[in-house]
């Protein structure tokens, strides 16, 4: 069978006319005969309505009650979908994740798919059906639902790709692929038809909000082919594929960026072996994230300064963690919430030198500082002052020459 997973965002099914929309677009590739299976995220503002009636019905509802209560937005969405097509003259029903089904491990919320059942579909699909199945979501050992991560229709549709043994997944959204940087912060970004899976990756983590970081991460282990594209347009959108096949000359691809940012510094932090595990443990066991880090270590050995940033969202509990904090010793605590990140990625900076250097020659031109600095293989990260974000972004861009 010639199978092609088409996943839908909460935009594309945000209204019953864009339901009606995206049912042509399934119909179009119904003609082209493959065999297609629809993936659905609930209608857009639908998951964020049911977190606020869990959190009015308590502050401590259950986790695995709020998993039941959110995946009812994908069911929702499946049902009108399958709805219309059968309108429109074509075999199609909703498939329940429970269903197929589709087998989880991990926490509430947090869930990873490791197993989908095909038997049925399988079926299904030679029949001529058309399955709109719910994405978000899976089933766990104990037979409860389960939701993964926010933005996890993306790995739903991946891993159905992958057991299905799909030509291609397909990820429709409310942009027409992804851009060098965000279009509404300059209008020099230009679309990339093609990106590598560790591209993409980095500049998902980064801050572009295309796709979910753990699904492109997904289809790099299982090597399937995605497209980007817009439900709104009939444009090229942009692909996600190996590292190999990229043609593109340009050694940075992208630049990213985040808004929401804090940076803490602990000033005179006795320093000992293990004083910067007993920070990060409290943080750790709240699922606060901490990115960027730096440490600077006194003449003597004796005190250390240590910065790392977080999201902003998490600073009180930080503060709080830290203030409360019995391990730890240091003088004085500083906070700076005015602050951005700003990052270049790009696979070819792996064989070019002198990248770090144009990138913070060109922030100095500039009288822009640098706050904190992170690296990997394909990336280079710095910490700036909010004021600066776009201007740093805008030239950036123009260095690297992403705007041709």
């Amino acid at each position: 069978m010639k199978i092609i997973v088409l996943k839908f965002g909460g935009t594309s099914v945000g209204t019953l006319d864009r339901i009606v929309k995206i049912s042509k677009i399934i119909i179009s590739y119904i003609k082209k005969k493959y065999k297609v299976i629809v993936v659905t995220s609930a209608m857009s503002g639908v998951t964020n309505e049911l977190i606020k009636k869990a959190g009015k019905i308590s502050k401590n509802f259950p986790n695995s009650e709020r998993d039941v209560l959110l995946s009812t937005g994908e069911q929702m969405a499946s049902a009108l979908i399958a709805g219309k097509l059968c309108d429109l003259g074509f075999n199609s029903r909703s498939w329940m994740s429970w269903q197929i089904p589709i087998i989880t491990k991990g926490n509430y919320s947090s869930a990873r798919i490791i197993k989908i059942g095909t038997d049925q579909l399988k079926r299904y699909l030679k029949k001529g059906g058309t399955p709109i199945i719910t994405g978000f979501q899976g089933l766990n050992k104990e037979s409860r639902l389960t939701t993964l991560e926010r933005g996890g229709s993306d790995a739903s549709a991946i891993m159905l790709a992958k057991f299905f043994k799909a030509k291609r997944c397909i990820i429709y959204t409310d942009v027409d692929g992804v851009y060098t940087t965000d279009p509404n912060l300059t209008k020099k970004a230009k679309k990339i038809k093609a990106l590598s899976y560790e591209e993409m990756l980095e500049m998902s983590s980064l801050g572009a909000k295309v796709m979910q970081p753990a699904s492109i991460q997904d289809a790099k282990l299982n090597k399937v082919k995605i497209d980007v594209k817009s439900s709104f347009t009939n444009k090229a959108g942009t692909q996600i594929i190996g590292r190999k096949k990229i043609k593109d000359t340009n050694i940075i691809r992208g630049v990213s960026f985040t808004k929401n940012d804090a940076k803490i510094s602990l000033l005179g932090v006795k320093d000992k072996p293990g004083v910067a595990a007993a920070i990060f443990e409290p943080l750790y066991k709240n699922s606060i994230n901490v990115d960027m880090v730096v440490q600077n270590i006194s003449s003597d050995g004796k005190e250390t300064d240590l910065t790392f940033t977080i999201k902003s969202d998490d600073l009180l509990k930080t503060k709080k963690l830290i203030s409360r904090n019995k391990k730890i010793k240091f003088k004085k605590l500083i906070v700076d919430k005015n602050v951005s990140k700003v990052s270049i990625v790009g696979v070819g900076m792996i064989t070019t030198p002198g990248v770090t250097y144009r990138m913070f020659q060109a922030l100095a031109n500039k009288k822009i500082n640098i706050l904190v600095i992170s690296t990997s293989e394909i990336k280079i990260s710095v910490l700036i002052k909010s004021k600066n974000l776009k201007k740093s972004v805008e030239l950036l861009h123009k260095e690297f020459n992403l705007n041709k």
